[in-house]
């Protein structure tokens, strides 16, 4: 097994471990504990926005955490589906934490297919760890259920992340697993998980229709590092980004950031720009419109500009590395997110806390929890462009709302932020162990 040579920390500590009362009517105190719950968080690869927050949860003077990883895509180069190209990303994703790199023994090794990971050392390691329980991120890989019936063979309590808010998957997919997933996914959070942890209210809701009971379903945000972006932003010079881009500093500039796929519908934010732009014909444009990402449907997107006659007022940037993000934001105005499918949208969270406001499609899962309309940002119904246009007309007919809406964004993300999420899972954790105890 390879591993990141760390030296544990295993010093007793007597915290004050109490449920942080982050939901109305919050839980009870739970009894304090004289050393660390010792947690193994097992994860498919290392992602950008996992990293920051298993720093943080290492850190956290109540826990003792290892991560597991079932393959080093993502710290390693690798072919993203999404966007099409081989991607590796830019920023520390294996610092400040214990990891383990569990060999994959799959035939076909790969991310997004059941039998791409199948890592059997997670028995070894669930069973001789001394672990108080294990996190999950996820049940669609062959080496996760390895971990169940490891955890479940060694009597620890399973914590199992989901994001998930709806069903079947609008995205399409096997007619078999259309028929297998709503009695699969009922087995799955009511018999293998002891906790479910959602990160939004949308989230909340999809769980509870499988009848899992309030107790066991823990609330975590969604989150992001909010600092690290409000301050690279707040330093990055945004005039000159500008100008890179080829824009002039008076227009306002909206902001799509994510992968150019069907379900994010960028189509439908190119449109809607179409159709405030076709009224200042003759005029110096308002606005400009900046694509920062790649995927599939980039060469239609930039006939269609053409087509349209608004090439000159359109920018595609291509895709954008983690620590490039922070200055995309601070030289835009605006950011659109017209999904048809998003449980959540973390680019929401990240230009939130560089000041700007967020308009999102309804589907959307972020604008039940991020999205204050009128205040934060503003949301309609998905696939509806001229209500989309509609939006877009009076926003950048008024500059000054948008920064007062910039400003209530970056308030906004003080409260849903590492802090939350961190006080979370350790509830979460605490009360998941204790009742395996009390069983």
């Amino acid at each position: 097994m390879n591993s990141l040579p760390v030296s544990r920390k295993m010093a007793l500590a007597n915290p004050d471990v109490s449920r942080t009362e982050h939901e109305p009517g919050g839980p009870p105190q739970i009894e304090t504990r004289s050393r660390k719950y010792r947690v193994l968080l097992i994860a498919s690869h290392p992602v950008q926005y996992a990293s920051p927050l298993f720093r943080r949860l290492a850190s956290d003077p109540r826990l003792d955490i290892e991560v597991a990883y079932c393959s080093m895509q993502g710290a390693e180069s690798g072919r993203d589906p999404g966007f099409g190209i081989d991607v590796a990303w830019d920023v520390p994703l294996l610092d400040g934490y214990a990891w383990h790199q569990i060999p994959n023994r799959s035939l076909r090794p790969g991310i997004g297919r059941f039998f791409g990971l199948m890592n059997p050392g997670l028995w070894k390691l669930i069973r001789a760890g001394n672990f108080d329980a294990i996190l999950v991120y996820g049940y669609a890989y062959l080496s996760y259920w390895i971990a169940f019936l490891a955890a479940k063979s060694a009597g620890l309590p399973i914590l199992l992340p989901t994001d998930a808010v709806e069903m079947p998957h609008p995205r399409g997919g096997w007619w078999w697993k259309r028929w297998l997933k709503p009695p699969a996914l009922h087995f799955i959070y009511n018999r293998i998980a002891d906790m479910v942890l959602v990160p939004s209210t949308a989230t909340r809701r999809f769980i509870q229709s499988f009848g899992v009971p309030a107790e066991r379903i823990a609330f975590t945000h969604y989150v992001v590092d909010n600092d690290y972006f409000s301050q690279a932003s707040a330093e990055a010079d945004g005039a000159a980004i500008r100008n890179s881009w080829g824009i002039p500093p008076e227009p306002l500039v909206i902001l799509f950031c994510a992968k150019l796929a069907q379900w994010k519908r960028p189509q439908d934010l190119l449109e809607a720009f179409f159709a405030i732009h076709a009224e200042d014909r003759g005029l110096a444009p308002a606005a400009y419109l900046v694509f920062a990402g790649e995927g599939a449907l980039r060469s239609k997107l930039e006939a269609r500009t053409k087509s349209l006659g608004i090439q000159d007022c359109a920018r595609f940037l291509g895709f954008v590395n983690q620590s490039k993000l922070p200055g995309v934001y601070a030289a835009s105005d605006l950011l659109v997110l017209p999904s048809g499918h998003e449980p959540w949208g973390l680019v929401v969270n990240e230009a939130m806390s560089c000041g700007l406001p967020a308009v999102v499609s309804d589907r959307v899962g972020a604008s039940l929890d991020l999205i204050t309309p009128g205040v934060t940002g503003e949301v309609y119904p998905s696939a509806n462009v001229e209500a989309l246009a509609n939006i877009l007309r009076q926003l950048v007919s008024d500059p000054s709302r948008i920064k007062s809406m910039g400003r209530a964004a970056r308030t906004r993300m003080e409260t849903w932020s590492y802090r939350e999420h961190v006080a979370g899972m350790v509830s979460a954790i605490v009360e998941a162990v204790q009742e395996k105890h009390r069983r």
